[in-house]
């Protein structure tokens, strides 16, 4: 049976603004108090996992053990199916030292050339960890085709080349309600949610 989140204060093992603004909207219904692992100095640890499962665990641990609170990780990327899956668990990494994902989705675009298959999947893994090493960790995916140039001023990262299947705008053109409604995070969410919060 998955442990329960208790309520109090949540370290999101982030230091992303834009993925702490998601899940403080994603847990306002839940009595957390949600900070992260930047605004409290932790250190982020380097992802040597070969998964986005393993590499939320490990961030996951990492910031629980460091504040000594329960601790939620997210580690997702594009996968892109004429690239073999690529950028996948390297997502943030293409976008260098300064996170430029104008330069990342240029890179994709390149390495793409015209290749006819734009399929392309957002995933998610959420992992919440205990001090005591514990960790309860789910995965969610949205579907998709790519689109160059970007298009849309709203969302972070990859969104502005993902249209989701069934859609005919992209993640950056959609309201970020919307957004949050069918993204990978959002799935990833409704099972941790399921498991861990209801």
């Amino acid at each position: 049976m998955p442990r329960r989140f208790p309520g109090g204060k949540l370290v999101l093992a982030s230091h992303n603004a834009g993925k702490l603004r998601e899940i403080r909207e994603l847990l306002a219904s839940f009595k957390a108090n949600v900070v992260s692992a930047g605004e409290l100095g932790l250190p982020e640890p380097e992802e040597t996992g070969l998964s986005f499962i393993a590499n939320a665990e490990l961030k996951a641990l990492a910031a629980s053990l460091g504040a000594n609170v329960i601790a939620l990780a997210d580690d997702s990327g594009l996968a892109v199916d004429a690239l073999n899956g690529a950028p996948g668990i390297y997502s943030a990494r293409w976008a260098g030292p300064t996170k430029d994902f104008d330069l990342a989705m240029r890179k994709i675009q390149n390495a793409m050339g015209d290749n006819p298959d734009r399929n392309a999947q957002f995933i998610c893994a959420l992992s919440l960890s205990w001090p005591d090493g514990h960790c309860e960790t789910f995965e969610g995916k949205v579907e998709g085709t790519l689109t160059f140039p970007p298009r849309g001023p709203h969302g972070f990262g990859y969104d502005p080349i993902f249209i989701p299947t069934g859609f005919d705008i992209t993640f950056g053109e959609m309201d970020p309600a919307k957004k949050h409604d069918m993204s990978h995070r959002a799935d990833a969410f409704r099972r941790l949610v399921a498991a861990c919060f209801s």
